[in-house]
């Protein structure tokens, strides 16, 4: 009988589709080679995210792995009335459900699970047609998951607006650490995570980006049934961090430039792939990091977009003398680089000249982080973003936070800005002392987590692989 194969359905989108197939290929790893891969494939609604998708699958196809396997599902409509991109993807893959059921279907192999992404919930209906056991990839925190599992009951709870929310195995979580889209009850994003909250409770299992230790009261809490109301949450299998290293290609001149400086003497800025500044928030950080006259830096800017529609917001190479300051560039020659297009994210925090990291706090960057053990200052834009910063502020240690406006599309001052980044790499403030101490753990923690036998994460593959087996396979004339 041919080998029993796992199907994953992942989303396109740089810090989802690449994290969930290194999961993927690390289920092989722990299986024993008694595992294979299908990687169904929905194409990407951008050409630039198309293009990326498809070079990362010629890669792993070039790689000669005969354990994976990809199927491209056939087109659907995209759609243009939705009011958030959790809503814009998770209505993408309720359009492909009769698609991932025949691609399903037509398996030759005894399929033995469905791992689906975090937006993904439609197709945990599919799987229970069909009789295949489903399995939630979750790319983002523990945290972000016990929040959506307590949201249905939260829904319930309060009346009119969201005030301090309990979460368990977190502190009291402010309505300025919850994501934009939970904050306006109206609109149908907001009812997205809703459903989705309660979507996951129908499945066999949720697999998180993330090591047992860092979030330890969190994982508690939903092993517990506290975040969903006594009931019982499906098991979580932290497996993180899910970080692929590839053979390192020539020194970058970011890194080039990085080994010029001292350790821990550089502050690194980034606000990710699809990461748009606006004039005034590039403008306040130009400011900010003029006046940090003793601090070093790199930014990675970047330019706007071709087209604004939601779900085709692709930056472009940025014109630095259009977007900087008069001068800008001439006043911090040495000690700072500001860089215009796309830079090696993790060959830069490995550096050992980096000593603190200005990000958007989407959760593949904060991972990153913690393995290089870099402190963070959190500037959110978008998404489970808030939340993040609010994690990595309030329960973890490892950031100092800055104060912001949400009311002005996130903006911080640039005074605040400097405040924060002479706190953290000043070396004088209790509170980025504590920040790079916290990092430091951290790091110590995600490392033996998956690089030491017997690790946390390395346990939870073994045990994710075990329970994948032990439920049995289906073969193709009973899927349906």
């Amino acid at each position: 009988m041919a080998k029993p194969t796992v199907a994953l359905l992942p989303v396109w989108g740089a810090g989802h589709f690449m994290p969930m197939i290194e999961a993927g290929k690390r289920l092989l790893r722990a299986s024993d080679g008694a595992l294979s891969l299908t990687v169904l494939l929905m194409p990407a609604p951008t050409p630039e995210a198309e293009v990326v998708i498809a070079a990362h699958v010629k890669q792993e196809e070039a790689s000669g792995d005969d354990d994976i396997r990809f199927l491209h599902l056939p087109p659907v409509e995209i759609p243009t009335d939705h009011t958030g991109v959790e809503e814009f993807i998770s209505r993408i893959v309720r359009s492909h459900g009769p698609n991932l059921k025949a691609a399903i279907a037509g398996i030759t192999s005894p399929v033995a699970a469905l791992v689906t992404d975090i937006f993904c919930t439609p197709a945990i209906d599919v799987s229970r047609e069909i009789g295949v056991p489903a399995y939630v990839y979750f790319p983002c925190s523990a945290s972000m998951l016990a929040l959506i599992l307590r949201l249905p009951a939260l829904d319930e709870e309060a009346a009119v607006e969201f005030e301090d929310i309990d979460i368990p195995g977190l502190p009291p979580v402010p309505p300025s650490g919850l994501p934009v889209t939970m904050l306006d009850r109206t609109k149908s994003t907001y009812s997205w995570f809703v459903s989705t909250g309660k979507g996951y409770m129908n499945a066999t299992g949720v697999i998180v980006n993330t090591a047992a230790e860092l979030e330890k009261s969190v994982l508690a809490a939903i092993a517990d049934g506290r975040c969903t109301g006594g009931n019982t949450a499906p098991k979580v299998y932290p497996i993180g961090p899910v970080l692929s290293f590839p053979p390192p290609p020539p020194p970058h001149d970011c890194v080039t430039w990085l080994d010029t400086h001292p350790p821990n003497s550089v502050l690194y800025l980034c606000f990710g792939s699809k990461g748009l500044l606006p004039p005034a928030k590039v403008a306040a950080i130009a400011a900010a990091l003029d006046r940090c006259i003793d601090h070093r830096f790199l930014w990675v800017l970047r330019g706007p977009p071709k087209d604004s529609r939601q779900g085709q917001r692709e930056p472009t190479d940025a014109d630095l003398d259009e977007l900087l300051p008069e001068g800008f560039l001439e006043r911090t020659k040495g000690r700072g680089l500001v860089w215009p297009t796309w830079a090696p994210q993790k060959d830069i925090l490995a550096h050992a000249a980096v000593g603190g990291f200005v990000t958007h706090c989407g959760w593949n960057s904060i991972l990153e982080s913690l393995w290089f053990g870099v402190p963070v200052l959190p500037w959110p834009l978008d998404a489970d973003q808030h939340f993040n910063a609010f994690v990595l502020v309030a329960h973890m240690g490892v950031a100092v936070a800055m104060e912001m406006d949400r009311k002005r599309d996130n903006f911080v001052e640039a005074a605040e800005m400097e405040r924060a980044v002479r706190a953290l790499m000043g070396g004088e403030s209790e509170e980025g002392r504590k920040a790079r101490e916290k990092a430091e753990e951290a790091k110590a923690v995600c490392r033996k987590a998956v690089e030491v036998e017997g690790g946390s994460s390395r346990a939870a593959f073994r045990k994710l692989t075990e329970d994948v087996l032990g439920r049995g396979v289906v073969p193709p004339e009973k899927r349906g």
